[in-house]
């Protein structure tokens, strides 16, 4: 298994459990280690054998802007799953925010 990591992706949001955080905001650091096979997306350079990280970022973004979460964990579990539930090439996730 290979692996794929996205580093320091950075987020402007709304999230917290004090209503000032939900005002004011906050940037918001998440970082994913995707385990996947790139082995046949690496020998023949093709991108569509592989998890698009482009396609990834975009995903986090909506995840982390579509709404508000009192809690970090709360982010991390929605990131993990609709990884998961999108990309079905992604053997195992990890997620930090």
């Amino acid at each position: 298994m290979n692996a794929i990591r996205i580093k320091n992706a950075s987020f402007y949001a709304y999230h917290g459990a004090m209503k000032e955080e939900q005002h004011v905001g906050g940037k918001f650091e998440a970082d994913v280690d995707i385990y996947t096979d790139f082995t046949e997306a690496a020998a023949t350079d093709d991108l569509h054998k592989t998890v698009n990280y482009e396609k990834v970022y975009r995903f986090m973004n909506e995840i982390v802007n579509e709404r508000k979460y009192f809690l970090i964990e709360t982010i991390a579990m929605h990131l993990a799953d609709g990884l998961l539930e999108r990309f079905p090439q992604i053997k195992k996730i990890a997620v930090r925010i």
